[in-house]
C-alpha cells in the first residue's frame, strides 16, 4: 500500500500510533499567526486572516491560539510525532516569521535535534509593504530524531526560491507549491513520510512521485476529500 490518509484530529491520531514506524516527518501545521488586531487573530474564519476573498477555499481550524497555547500544543503533537518516528528520521516543519522562535523551542522540547532553518523565498510576487521590507519568506525547520540518517548524500540548497503558484493553483488557503514539496522530500530516506496536517495532500503527492510511501491525517472533511482524490490519482491506495 503506497499511501493512507485518515480523517481525524492530528494529536488524537498520533497518540494511537505505535512507536518507531515512520521514516520522516514532513508537515505544514496551522501557524496560528497573522492578523494585525485581536479581532482578526481570534476570528472564526481562518481564511479571513490570509485572503481578500475568504470564500475561495474551504475553511480550516486551529488558527486562533495565542503564542503560549501554541507552544504547548506544538510541543504535544511534536512529542507524539517524535515517538512514532524511527531513530535517525528527519523532520521538516513549516512555520512563518511570527511563530518561528516558538516552533524552534517546540521541536527541541519534543526531543528532536534541531539542525537548521531553510528559508522558502516566495519571490517578489508576494504582497508588497510600502516603506517596509516585503514579507517574502516562510521557513522550514529541519533536524532529526537523534543522528542524521544520511552522511554520504548530496548537499541540498539552503534557500529554496519558488513562487506560491508554481506548479499550478493552490487547493488550500495556505497550500505549498508542488515544486517546493518535490524538492523537500528528496532529503528523506526511501520509506514512509508522515504528515499529520495533510491539508490538500501536496506532501503526499510529492512523496508518491518520489517513490516513497505516505501516511497522513487531515481533520477537515473538505480537505480530506481533496487530498484523497489527489493521492488516488497519484498512487494506488
Amino acid at each position: 500500500m503506497s499511501w493512507q490518509l485518515f480523517q481525524q484530529d492530528a494529536l488524537i491520531w498520533l497518540r494511537d500510533q505505535s512507536a518507531e514506524q515512520f521514516d520522516a516527518l514532513v508537515t505544514d501545521p496551522p501557524y496560528s499567526s497573522g492578523g494585525l488586531h485581536v479581532g482578526t487573530r481570534t476570528a472564526d474564519s481562518a481564511n479571513a486572516k490570509y485572503l481578500s476573498n475568504p470564500t475561495k477555499y474551504p475553511e480550516f481550524s486551529g488558527e486562533n491560539r495565542d503564542q503560549y497555547s501554541y507552544l504547548l500544543w506544538s510541543t504535544l503533537w511534536l512529542t507524539e510525532a517524535h515517538r512514532v518516528l524511527k531513530p535517525g528520521s528527519p523532520f521538516l516543519v513549516f512555520i512563518d516569521w511570527r511563530q518561528l522562535s516558538v516552533m524552534i523551542n517546540a521541536v527541541q522540547a519534543a526531543g528532536f535535534t534541531y539542525r537548521g532553518c531553510v528559508p522558502w523565498d516566495k519571490t517578489e510576487a508576494c504582497r508588497p509593504s510600502k516603506g517596509r521590507f516585503r514579507q517574502q519568506a516562510e521557513f522550514i525547520l529541519w533536524g532529526s530524531k537523534g543522528a542524521w540518517h544520511d552522511k554520504e548524500g548530496p548537499t541540498y540548497p539552503g534557500v529554496i526560491r519558488c513562487g506560491v503558484m508554481a506548479g499550478g493553483p493552490k487547493l488550500h488557503t495556505t497550500g505549498k507549491p508542488m515544486p517546493l514539496m518535490d524538492a523537500l522530500v528528496q532529503v528523506c530516506p526511501k520509506g514512509t513520510i508522515l504528515d499529520p496536517f495533510a491539508g490538500s495532500g501536496t506532501t503526499g503527492v510529492a512523496a508518491l512521485r518520489s517513490g516513497r510511501r505516505f501516511v497522513g491525517c487531515e481533520r477537515e472533511e473538505a480537505y480530506y476529500e481533496i487530498a484523497s482524490e489527489r493521492l488516488s490519482r497519484t498512487g494506488s491506495g
